[in-house]
C-alpha cells in the first residue's frame, strides 16, 4: 500500500527495466497487488494525477504481457500541505486505490501546527488520512505521544518494512516495534524505491514481526492492506496509554 514504482518521475526507479525487476521481486515475496504512491506536493517531487494514471496503465500492460500475477492500483504519497483538502475535492490527488484512504506524509523533522486541522478537514470530507512512516519523523521519534495524539484525532498510520527490517538502523527498528505494540500503526508498506538503496524488504519486515512474536500484528496489517483495496473499515485497536504522561507540544 506504499510503493514508488513509476519510473523516472520521483526518487523511485529510473527505468522501466528497474520497475519490472521490482515487480519480479514483489511476486517472489507473495505480493499480488501494489498501490503506487509517487510523491506529490513534496518540495522536490510532484507527480501529477494524470501521469500516475498513464504509467499505471502502461505498467499493467507490461505485467499482463509477462503473465505476472500482479495488479497495480493508483495512489499518491501526499506531502502535508494546507491545500490537501481542496486538491482532493478537485480530484488532483490520488487516494489509495480509489478508496477513502489517503497516504499523508509529514515533514521529516517537525509536525506543523495545522496538522490536526488537516486531519479534521479530511475526515469531515469522508477521507481518512494514513500517516506514512511515522517512525521516521524526528518529533515522533523523540516522543511517540505526538503520534498517539494524531491517532486519537482520527488519523491512522503505516509502518515501513525497511524500518522493521533494520534498514534505517537499530534505533528506528526499536521505535517501530514499540509503535506496533502500542497499537499506533495500522497498515504495512514496503516504501520500495529501487533495487539497491531502498529495496522491497516486504517479507523481511514481516519475518521480524514474527520473530518478535507479533503474529497478531502481521495478520492485522495484511488484513488492513486488503481492506484498503476494498475500501472497507480497518481493524483498529485502542492505543496503549503509554506516552500520555508527557504533555504534547506541536512545533
Amino acid at each position: 500500500m506504499h510503493s514508488h514504482i513509476l519510473f523516472n518521475v520521483d526518487d523511485g526507479p529510473e527505468s522501466l527495466e528497474e520497475t519490472l525487476s521490482i515487480f519480479d521481486q514483489a511476486v517472489a515475496q507473495g505480493i499480488s497487488g501494489m498501490i503506487s504512491t509517487s510523491h506529490v506536493l513534496h518540495p522536490l517531487y510532484h507527480v501529477p494525477f494524470e501521469v500516475v494514471n498513464e504509467q499505471i496503465k502502461r505498467l499493467q500492460k507490461e505485467i499482463d504481457r509477462r503473465t505476472l500475477p500482479l495488479t497495480l492500483y493508483p495512489g499518491h504519497e501526499v506531502r502535508l500541505s494546507g491545500d490537501v483538502l481542496a486538491l482532493c475535492e478537485k480530484k488532483q490527488l490520488h487516494t489509495l486505490a480509489h478508496s477513502n484512504y489517503l497516504l499523508l506524509e509529514l515533514p521529516s523533522n517537525f509536525i506543523p501546527k495545522y496538522t490536526k486541522d488537516i486531519i479534521y478537514g479530511l475526515l469531515t470530507a469522508d477521507i481518512t488520512p494514513i500517516i506514512a512512516h511515522p517512525e521516521r519523523n524526528r518529533v515522533i521519534a523523540e516522543n511517540p505521544g505526538h503520534l498517539e495524539q494524531l491517532i486519537r484525532e482520527g488519523a491512522l498510520a503505516q509502518i515501513t518494512a525497511g524500518s522493521l527490517a533494520g534498514m534505517f538502523g537499530k534505533t528506528i527498528q526499536k521505535l517501530s516495534i514499540t509503535l506496533v505494540r502500542s497499537n499506533l500503526v495500522h497498515t504495512y508498506g514496503s516504501d520500495v524505491h529501487n533495487l539497491k538503496t531502498r529495496p522491497l524488504l516486504f517479507e523481511k519486515g514481516l519475518r521480524f514481526l514474527e520473530k518478535q512474536k507479533e503474529l497478531d500484528a502481521v495478520d492485522c496489517f495484511l488484513e488492513n492492506n486488503t481492506r484498503i483495496l476494498n475500501n472497507q473499515p480497518l481493524l483498529c485497536y485502542e492505543p496503549e496509554d503509554t506516552f500520555t504522561k508527557k504533555r504534547w507540544k506541536f512545533f
